[in-house]
């Protein structure tokens, strides 16, 4: 009987991993069964040739597939796997005992989730199934986000052709991703200018050769696949890796029909002076939007080219290992945290954009109950000491013994207060102080003051750190990171509680104070 040491286990175990094994030597496909779900996976089916996997595969839609390359029949396996991913949109994880050259680079030509070389060793099939089932997600993930974007985007490496359009880029250009992939670009996004019907070119490759962006004015027309012509607005950048090479270009860009015909309307109505305020107004809002969408990009770029690249460092790592040994399992589980921490970055962005939307919006729900600030700063306090105390710093608490009972929203007030805590943890350098005090005002109010020491805020900064998407300028170790939303999202909400809250700082000493009415005006009697 053989006995497995995996640790962890696999994180689907709960759910049971479906695996689909293509493989035509029965003995070797019985024994990857086996070896699977000694591993606590569960094999959907075993499929022998090209065509079988590809049905099983549509009507099973197995979690993951591993896949000979070489099959029976007209078909091999990176066929198969090309034409399973580019319908089913499931990974597959190569498996052969070829590992020349022209294999190689054939399988590579299909995006494959892994490679594994026979035969196959149970913690080499462990770890490459995880770190393709981890992949999948993460860039599921970024495709959800992509598709959500309402401008087109197209990708394109150092060469001019097309990697990857999100869903709004195939509505635009009439052009499916799978049709478009690896075409030069101007097949795809065919544009010429208004005025004189000429195509423009290849503009990604000027920007890539330039390292630089380009900007397309108002006068230019997309054609569409079908033969469509409109009026189009849009940016070429450069992309790089964490290195600074450029590793190709990013297209985002827009049907600009309907601005067209406003400022058309506003041009030829004879309300000059209503006309003039409207237009002014437009354009004000364009330009927030176009200020707005600059900013998320930046804030998406950065962290998904690290995802991108941390990617590409796991593949290397494994492909290179025959069997992990200590210092390749380091660095995939630092590669992996990289993952994480960018993917975190990138939902905490959008969930503090959907929730500033929300408050806007006057839809964020408010339940008033009584508070006990005491009691309640000094059990919220007991989450932050172990934080604090593994960083080195103190974190002390001055309450007052006189504490009124405070009317107010419990989800809100504690989400401030987290929210602030965590920043004074964030920026104090270890040996640093952290302080919260509370008192009563005469006026009916409660003042919430978290101080730490460490860090001075720039007095041209301290009027602008509650702007959404600013952030301090990098003035040392200390002060940088986040999204800039943080500190926008906590003074909306407390001024849902009817409050208010500033930031005071002088040399390495750095205030927050929040001051909420003992009753809010909208709080029942």
């Amino acid at each position: 009987m053989k006995f497995i040491d995996m640790s962890p286990v696999p994180s689907t175990v709960a759910g049971m991993t479906q695996v689909l094994v293509v493989e035509d030597e029965y003995i070797i496909a019985a024994n990857l069964q086996e070896n699977l779900e000694s591993l606590g996976y569960r094999v959907a089916d075993i499929a022998t040739e090209a065509t079988e996997a590809i049905e099983k595969a549509s009507i099973l839609r197995p979690d993951i597939v591993l896949m000979d390359i070489r099959l029976r029949g007209g078909t091999d396996g990176v066929k198969a796997a090309e034409q399973i991913w580019n319908r089913l949109q499931i990974p597959v994880i190569f498996i052969t005992g070829h590992s020349d050259r022209t294999t190689l680079e054939r399988a590579k030509s299909t995006f494959p989730f892994g490679y594994l070389l026979k035969p196959i060793k149970d913690r080499e099939l462990y770890v490459a199934i995880e770190t393709a089932l981890n992949r999948y997600e993460r860039e599921q993930l970024l495709a959800t986000v992509f598709r959500s974007i309402g401008d087109g985007i197209i990708v394109v490496n150092t060469r001019g052709r097309v990697m990857f359009l999100n869903r709004s880029a195939e509505l635009l250009t009439g052009w499916l991703q799978e049709e478009a992939r690896d075409q030069e670009l101007p097949a795809v996004f065919n544009v010429m200018t208004a005025a004189t019907r000429l195509p423009i070119g290849n503009l990604a490759l000027a920007a890539i050769q330039q390292d630089q962006i380009i900007f397309l004015g108002e006068q230019f027309l997309l054609t569409t696949k079908d033969g469509t012509i409109f009026p189009v607005t849009d940016s070429i950048a450069p992309v790089k890796n964490h290195k600074g090479l450029i590793t190709g270009a990013v297209i985002v860009f827009r049907d600009d029909t309907q601005r067209q015909r406003q400022a058309d309307y506003n041009r030829t109505t004879e309300r000059a002076q209503l006309l003039e305020r409207q237009t002014a107004e437009l354009q004000a809002l364009n330009e927030l939007k176009d200020d707005f969408l600059s900013t998320v990009s930046h804030e998406l770029r950065t962290p998904l080219t690290n995802i991108r690249m941390a990617i590409q460092m796991l593949e290397i790592t494994l492909d290179q290992q025959s069997d992990l040994d200590a210092t390749g399992t380091d660095r995939m589980t630092r590669y992996l945290n990289i993952l994480r921490d960018q993917c975190n970055q990138e939902l905490s962005l959008v969930n503090n954009l959907l929730e500033l939307q929300q408050i806007e919006a006057g839809l964020h729900p408010i339940e008033h109950v009584e508070v006990r600030l005491d009691e309640w700063i000094a059990n919220s306090l007991e989450i932050f000491q172990e934080r604090a105390h593994s960083r080195g710093q103190q974190l002390q608490m001055l309450i007052a013994s006189d504490l009124p009972v405070l009317v107010t929203d419990l989800t809100i007030l504690t989400r401030v207060f987290a929210e602030l805590l965590m920043n004074a943890c964030k920026y104090t350098p270890p040996g640093g102080e952290i302080t919260v005090s509370a008192c009563a005002q005469p006026n009916e109010v409660i003042q919430l003051v978290v101080c730490n020491t460490g860090v001075t805020i720039a007095a041209a900064d301290l009027p602008r750190i509650f702007d959404k998407f600013y952030r301090v300028p990098k003035g040392d170790r200390y002060q940088q990171g986040g999204t800039g939303l943080g500190l926008a999202l906590i003074k909306q909400l407390v001024g849902l509680l009817g409050g208010s809250i500033w930031a005071e700082s002088d040399i390495d000493h750095t205030c927050f104070t929040v001051e909420l009415p003992l009753v809010p005006p909208q709080a029942p009697a």
